[in-house]
């Protein structure tokens, strides 16, 4: 959600382009479905700064902006580097996308935007969403989310999100024009309220959850990776006051002197290296986390299931009780314990010809009723086929995406230690030349 003290700006798209220019290069650069749009074009966030204006209210406020660059792929294969197009989007816009995205393809696991603000911080790392190193996180992070939705088969043929990267005038407009927002109100009411599947999907309860358990074993790797930073870190800086220490000693002594001195050096450098050390970390952190909310987008897809099926056997209910109703006129018998049949006992039989409107009329809803139960059944399987299968190339992504991640955090804290050691070693040669 977008924050009124602080809200992030991109850029994307050529603003030197004329309207009819930008028109052309769409139909001319849109892609065809299930064609990533990476084959076809060059993304990144190049860049952030902070800026100061007044917002809705007339108020000043801070907020950051995101450089977004685009650039044919041909160009590059060409030997051509021309001036990148770009154009400048809020944060507020890239939520509205991916919102947009949410509704449009509610069977797939949309990409999830990077946090609004710090989350799992050891106690040195500032919260503060205006902080440098956190915004060049963010950077990061939302550069990421555009390459995901880039290279997803189904998302990246979407002309919302292709005007997003080309077109800086009218996008919003363009998003609310689709009527995806009355969808999403209506959908989130649904998705708010309490119901009871009858016969769940097992594989999609199985599904939902794993999210669940995915999402709880990544928060807790968090927290202890955050309390592991916090002890790593105070370790290093005490090794500041081994350089103190050597140093002053060094001043005492005549032949120990220099080796003392270059000891003390070699600590200071040590304890100094903590900082660059742990800020590499959070970048792996940050790759964590971003799994920690597409478990959210997973359970998403898993409850939208839910409430398709559900839709399903409402109508399938409702039809059974209109046909119900019709075998009870048509044939006199009516249930002992039925409203009806209460019905009947306070104010007398119906005549033929009340019975024969009715008879009519539940002919007519029965119609619509199985045309109805047809419809939802045919929502149901396709939402089936088609979630099940971006399910499948998200668990093939996430398994391949969180092995490279611990694997490149193991190598890195092994390359710590081994700088440890090197210390040491180079402090047991200071001492040896004394």
């Amino acid at each position: 959600m977008a924050d009124s003290g602080s809200e992030e700006i991109a850029v994307i798209g050529n603003t030197d382009l004329t309207p009819s220019e930008s028109e052309n290069n769409l139909k001319n650069t849109m892609v065809e479905k299930g064609t990533s749009l990476l084959k076809m074009m060059e993304i990144s966030v190049a860049e952030a700064e902070k800026r100061t204006g007044k917002n809705a209210v007339n108020m000043q406020e801070t907020y950051t902006v995101y450089l977004i660059e685009t650039r044919p792929v041909d160009a590059a294969s060409e030997g051509t580097n021309p001036v990148p197009d770009s154009l400048w989007r809020r944060y507020s816009e890239f939520e509205l996308l991916r919102n947009y995205l949410l509704v449009t393809y509610p069977f797939s696991v949309v990409p999830p935007l990077p946090e609004k603000r710090a989350e799992f911080v050891w106690h040195k790392l500032s919260a503060d969403n205006m902080d440098p190193d956190f915004v060049e996180r963010r950077r990061v992070g939302l550069e990421n989310f555009l390459l995901r939705v880039a290279s997803h088969p189904d998302l990246s043929s979407d002309k919302i999100f292709y005007s997003f990267l080309t077109e800086e005038n009218g996008w919003k407009e363009t998003v609310f024009e689709t009527g995806f927002q009355a969808k999403a109100d209506s959908r989130l009411k649904a998705l708010n309220a309490t119901f009871r599947v009858k016969n769940p999907d097992k594989r999609f309860a199985e599904m939902k959850h794993y999210g669940d358990e995915l999402q709880s074993v990544i928060s807790q790797l968090l927290r202890v990776r955050a309390r592991a930073a916090d002890r790593l870190y105070g370790v290093y800086k005490v090794h500041g006051n081994y350089g103190r220490v050597f140093s002053e000693w060094s001043a005492i002594e005549k032949e120990m002197g220099d080796g003392l001195q270059s000891a003390g050096h070699h600590m200071d450098a040590y304890a100094a290296s903590v900082d660059d050390i742990l800020e590499e970390e959070e970048h792996y952190a940050d790759q964590l986390k971003e799994y920690l909310f597409y478990a959210d987008a997973l359970r998403a897809v898993c409850r939208k299931h839910e409430l398709t099926q559900y839709e399903l056997e409402m109508a399938a209910q409702d039809l059974t009780s209109k046909k119900q109703q019709r075998e009870e006129l048509a044939t006199g018998t009516i249930r002992t314990f039925s409203l009806k049949g209460m019905t009947s006992k306070l104010f007398g039989q119906e005549t033929p010809e009340q019975r024969e409107a009715k008879l009519k009329m539940l002919e007519t809803q029965i119609e619509e009723g199985e045309e109805l139960v047809k419809e939802r059944n045919a929502e149901c399987e396709e939402f089936v086929k088609s979630a099940w299968v971006d399910i499948e190339r998200f668990k093939e992504q996430k398994d391949h995406d969180l092995r490279e991640a611990l694997i490149s955090y193991a190598i890195m804290q092994i390359s710590m230690c081994k700088k440890g050691i090197q210390v040491w070693n180079n402090a047991k040669e200071c001492f040896s030349k004394m």
